[in-house]
């Protein structure tokens, strides 16, 4: 059998000169992959007590509903700013030619639930850090952070310090 990293499709130079853009597409393309993907994501969460598993737009989606499936847990969506049409909160992120803004609804994290967070991908960390503020600005308790894969050169890690933070696969650079 292969291992994750062998269906994660590199790409030089991609969206500029010098970066290795990481794709999942094949990943998701391959039954075998997304089948080990969705497996490797929920072996971090063995013995872990937990409510609610919530995930970024959108590829955090793509991993954290199947997982919430498969333990059956709820899965709360986090979204673009306007995407969702109840009361939300909000809180927003530098990117690296601007900002963003994310948001959930108000009443989607009960005060005391212990979440999950999913993504595809760590970079920075600013997409996962605004998450964590919306999740304990709700009351809710960030048990763990989880991602497919980890750009370490980014040092995403830094912002999440005192969190627990796993990742399927670590790449050294950028």
């Amino acid at each position: 059998m292969k291992k994750i990293e062998e269906y994660v499709r590199s790409i030089p130079d991609f969206p500029e000169k010098g970066i290795i853009f990481r794709d999942i597409t094949s990943v998701l393309g391959d039954a075998d992959g997304l089948k080990l993907a969705i497996d490797s994501m929920i072996g971090l969460l063995d013995g872990l007590e937990f409510d609610v598993i919530a995930g970024t737009e959108s590829r955090g989606f793509i991993f954290g509903v199947p997982i919430a499936y498969a333990l059956g847990k709820p899965f709360v969506p986090i979204r673009k700013k306007g995407k969702l049409p109840c009361e939300t909160i909000s809180a927003s992120y530098d990117l690296e030619y601007g900002c963003a803004e994310i948001e959930m609804h108000k009443d989607s994290i009960k005060p005391g639930q212990r979440v999950i967070l999913v993504d595809d991908l760590i970079a920075t960390g600013g997409t996962i850090e605004a998450c964590i503020r919306l999740v304990e600005e709700l009351g809710g308790e960030v048990s763990k952070i989880i991602f497919l894969m980890e750009l370490a050169g980014l040092k995403g890690r830094d912002k999440l310090a005192g969190y627990d933070v796993a990742s399927i696969i670590t790449y050294e650079g950028k």
